[in-house]
């Protein structure tokens, strides 16, 4: 095999192996000790923290608007949380991608008549792997308002980041925007290229949260704590420079190993972890896998 294949068949089996690996450990997880905490933010948004992505939920007047809904064994605890906070009708339920840690309970939310949206790519996306009633049955290509509970609830396409389907759901009112799993503050981007997701698409992706919000804005990661305007804006940074210093390593022939040796993500390691999965991406995404 020669070297490019090679390089080739490393990329393709680190990220494939990777998201087998959270399949097969979410389908052996045991979900019995997992609590769910609820935080208010601002307004009518409050998140869900449990296993698996954030939860967002505007509550009100008009009910519950759901955004994600994590894994099916968690259900259950998920709606009774939500009932501490509000009664009344769930009216939809956004999924902000297509990752099971994030649209895990649409079968069981789906069974109980509730109604989902999501990206079209989204849909085609989980028919491959879920029954019909776990489907978003609204869908949309261009963004869409949600008025409910006294504000404005813009749901924002945006490019191929994280994955090809990624949505932010901006609460105008309440000031906060729910961001999905395109912003992170526990680790390193994860730029899922199997399912669409581009490492430009997640720059112009997280300047387009940084124009989106004002000073007082809260964000809302897939995963972690809220966060600002300035956190995604060194987030973002981080990700421009990451690229800016691997870009001329794969220029001249590195191999995806000496680039981890060089380690070109030191000055960020401590804050953000392992950064393999995602220099991986940046390789391959820079043409190291050609």
């Amino acid at each position: 095999m020669n070297t490019s294949m090679h390089k080739l068949h490393f990329a393709i089996f680190s990220v494939v192996a990777f998201f087998l690996c959270i399949g097969v450990a979410n389908a052996q997880r045991d979900f019995s000790n997992v609590e769910i905490q609820v935080h208010h933010v601002s307004g009518s948004y409050y998140y869900l923290e449990g296993a698996g992505g954030n939860i967002g939920l505007s509550v009100g007047a008009d009910g519950v608007v759901m955004v994600d809904d994590q894994f099916a064994p968690l259900t259950d605890k998920i709606m009774a949380a939500i009932r501490t906070l509000n009664d009344g009708e769930i009216r939809f339920v956004i999924n902000t991608h297509v990752h099971g840690d994030h649209t895990g309970g649409n079968e069981n939310l789906g069974r109980m008549g509730l109604l989902i949206l999501a990206r079209d790519e989204v849909r085609v996306r989980l028919s491959r792997q879920l029954p019909e009633v776990a489907l978003p049955v609204l869908t949309y290509s261009n963004d869409i308002t949600i008025h409910v509970n006294g504000e404005e609830v813009r749901v924002i396409t945006v490019p191929p980041a994280h994955t090809d389907g990624d949505s932010y759901i901006y609460f105008t009112a309440s000031d906060v925007l729910h961001a999905g799993d395109i912003f992170r503050t526990v680790a390193f981007p994860v730029i899922d290229r199997n399912n669409g997701g581009t490492l430009d698409g997640t720059i112009e992706a997280l300047g387009l949260a940084v124009g989106l919000s004002g000073p007082n804005t809260k964000i809302v990661p897939g995963h972690g704590a809220v966060s600002s305007r300035e956190d995604v804006m060194e987030f973002r940074d981080m990700v421009i420079d990451v690229k800016a210093r691997v870009a001329p390593m794969v220029e001249r022939g590195m191999s995806l190993e000496q680039i981890l040796s060089a380690d070109p993500t030191a000055p960020y390691n401590a804050k953000w972890g392992d950064p393999a999965r995602f220099l991986g991406a940046v390789y391959a995404e820079l043409g190291g896998e050609e």
